[in-house]
Formats: C-alpha cells, sequence, structure tokens
C-alpha cells in the first residue's frame, strides 16, 4: 500500500491496542481499554466493509437459554459449570442494556417460547417433567421462577398446545445495538479500518508486528476477538459455525409477538418490523455448516419455509424478502475462550451463539488481561 508520511503518522504510529475485530466483543473491548487508559491510541481492524461474523447477522435474541438447552447442557457439564454460563448470560445483557440503554438497541421484553413437534412426546415429557427441578436449580440467578406453562396463543400448528414460556427473554434490534457501538467507540477517538485482513503477526520483544493484506505495522499490545473466525488467527479449540437467516416481508396484522425456539434452539424465529425473522438449522448438516463462508443452501432454507408454512404461519400468505448468513464460534464447551496467549497477544473468542448475552462482558474481560 502506498501510505504518506501523514497517514502513518496519524493512524500507524505509537499504537497501544490493536482489536482485530469490531463486533460485539471487539468494540466493547476497546471501550473497556479507553475507560482504563484514556490516553491510549487504540485501533481496531474489520475485514469486512461491516463487522463479518455474527454481531450483525444475529437474530437478535437477548436469551440464556431455553429449558431443553439447559437440560442438554447439563449431559455435558457439571450443575456447577451451567448455573455460572447462565449467570454469565444474564449478567451480560444487564451489561449491555446498562452500557447502552435500551431505548437506543430497542429492547423489548416479550417473553421467550419453545414449541415442540406434534408428534416429538419424548422430549416434551422430559422438559415438563423437568422445569420444577430447574426452576429451583436457576433460583439463585432469578429469585424466581423462570419457565411456565402457556396455551398455544399465537395458534402455531403441528405442534404440542402447551408451550414452556420464559418470562426473563427479550429481544433487540441488532443494527441499534452496532450503530450505538459504534458511535461510541468513535466518540472515544478509537479508530476503526474496514476491509482490512489480519493475515499474520509475529510477537517481538516488545510489541506485535501484525501483517495484513494491505500494509503491516507494530502494535504494543494485540487482542483477537474474531470468534468463529479465530482459528485462522489462533490455535484454541474454537470451530466456525455459519447460522442461516431468512426475514419474511410485512405481514398485516402480524400477531405473533416474542423470541420462539424449536428443536433445543436449533431452529428460532421473531417478530421484527410486522415480520417474521427464522434462522437456524445447522443441525442438519452440522460437518457442512462448519464453514467461514457466507452462503445459504437449499437443504436449511428449504426446511426453514416448510416450518414457516406448516408451523409459525400456516394459512397466512407471506413472501420471503432476504436471506442471509453469520458466523459464530462454537466449541465441545460453553464456556468463552478470554486468555492472554503469550506476552503481548489475547483473545476473546468461543461466544457459542450467545454473543448478544455476553459480548459486552467477555469484552470487557479481555480488556482487563491487559496492563
Amino acid at each position: 500500500m502506498n501510505l504518506s508520511y501523514w497517514e502513518i503518522k496519524s493512524w500507524f504510529t505509537n499504537i497501544d491496542y490493536t482489536i482485530v475485530g469490531s463486533g460485539i466483543v471487539g468494540l466493547s473491548c476497546a471501550l473497556s481499554l479507553k475507560e482504563r487508559f484514556p490516553k491510549a491510541n487504540i485501533l481496531i481492524l474489520e475485514k469486512g466493509t461491516l463487522p463479518q461474523g455474527a454481531s450483525t447477522k444475529n437474530a437478535g435474541f437477548a436469551c440464556f437459554g431455553s429449558l431443553s438447552e439447559i437440560l442438554d447442557d447439563l449431559t455435558t457439564h457439571t450443575e456447577d459449570e451451567v448455573l455460572d454460563i447462565i449467570s454469565k448470560r444474564k449478567d451480560g445483557l444487564q451489561l449491555l442494556r446498562r452500557n447502552l440503554g435500551d431505548n437506543n438497541i430497542n429492547y423489548l421484553q416479550y417473553g421467550g417460547y419453545e414449541l415442540f413437534p406434534e408428534k416429538d412426546d419424548g422430549l416434551y415429557d422430559i422438559c415438563l417433567s423437568k422445569r420444577e427441578h430447574i426452576n429451583t436449580f436457576l433460583k439463585p440467578v432469578f429469585k424466581e421462577d423462570v419457565f411456565s406453562l402457556k396455551e398455544n396463543g399465537f395458534h402455531f400448528k403441528n405442534i404440542k398446545q402447551g408451550y414452556i414460556f420464559n418470562q426473563f427473554e427479550g429481544q433487540i434490534d441488532t443494527g441499534k445495538m452496532m450503530e450505538t457501538l459504534l458511535q461510541k467507540a468513535q466518540s472515544n477517538d478509537i479508530k476503526i479500518l474496514n476491509n482490512i485482513v489480519v493475515e499474520d503477526y509475529e510477537e517481538l520483544n516488545r510489541s506485535v508486528s501484525v501483517k495484513t493484506n494491505i500494509f503491516e505495522f507494530s502494535t504494543s499490545k494485540l487482542l483477537i476477538a474474531t470468534n468463529g473466525f479465530a482459528s485462522q488467527l489462533i490455535n484454541e479449540p474454537v470451530k466456525p459455525a455459519r447460522a442461516q437467516v431468512l426475514i419474511t416481508k410485512p405481514i398485516k396484522d402480524l400477531h405473533i409477538k416474542g423470541t420462539f425456539h424449536l428443536n433445543k434452539g436449533y431452529f428460532y424465529f421473531r417478530n421484527i418490523d410486522d415480520r417474521i425473522l427464522f434462522g437456524g438449522g445447522r443441525h442438519l448438516d452440522f460437518k457442512g455448516e462448519e464453514t467461514t463462508t457466507l452462503a445459504q443452501t437449499v437443504l436449511i432454507q428449504s426446511n426453514l419455509e416448510i416450518i414457516l408454512r406448516d408451523i409459525i404461519l400456516p394459512n397466512i400468505p407471506f413472501e420471503i424478502e432476504h436471506r442471509w448468513s453469520g458466523i459464530m464460534g462454537v466449541g465441545n464447551q460453553k464456556k468463552a475462550i478470554v486468555k492472554q496467549l503469550s506476552n503481548h497477544v489475547y483473545c476473546g473468542v468461543r461466544l457459542g451463539g450467545m454473543g448478544i448475552a455476553i459480548g459486552s462482558s467477555i469484552g470487557n474481560n479481555l480488556a482487563q488481561l491487559v496492563d
């Protein structure tokens, strides 16, 4: 890149902290660093024109896990681990709301609903039998019962007539959240450069040499907040997980309000602007969806449309207006990876599809690692 003296001096000289990724974690980390070190020179590098992973592409669920998800987690984690994970999700959501303000993210607490296919007696019966136990289990975190039963008031078809309702679940406007975060960062003199791909880095005695697709420069500390793309830069147990989404055109007199989960949360939908936003389905092809390619597949998109037609909007005409996908970071454990990798390099990755819930706190925790 043909950089001038002025460009080198203004953007790439005496950089204290360089953050890779301008998603929820990266921006939250930068703001926390600026609060700790007001005079620090902070640079964020983003590979996309907009944040490229999941931060601007998620469904906007302010959630911490459906009943069946929690029961599933208890088969692979201890009770203490699951309680800690849920507590951190709850605290992270409160931090996000406190930092940005409910109006700025359009936070609405309509509650969350878990639906069960009509022919699926096994999982439904297990969830019903375990509901009171899980409510007691979660009492230390929420101080009251989380899950209750509700009748099929939204007239979905081909499902059990009882929903499992979560009174604490909400939804946000993802675009407004990211706009607010970006505005806060820029107002705090945090530099953000887009369309810059970090290809490699080399740790030196007192700094880190960073190589991008366009230029090279040095920074005192390097913080990696690329979540689903982390394996391209660091050797940590993080796998990419693509999430495919679609949204309908506006539907007249849409009566559905809330966030909804199907199939242990692998399918999820919500109302937004008189539309239905519907995503998920990676369990239909786990290996195929273990990718960083932002694309859609016929298998998953056709399944989303079938469920829309047969369950969510039966006898209601609808048209699909838009489709997209985002990349999450997952692993065998639900706990995020926030650690120092070497003398001057750190990471905050593997958010497990819970970026809205824990992204703010992970960014804050990442910032606390450095000096």
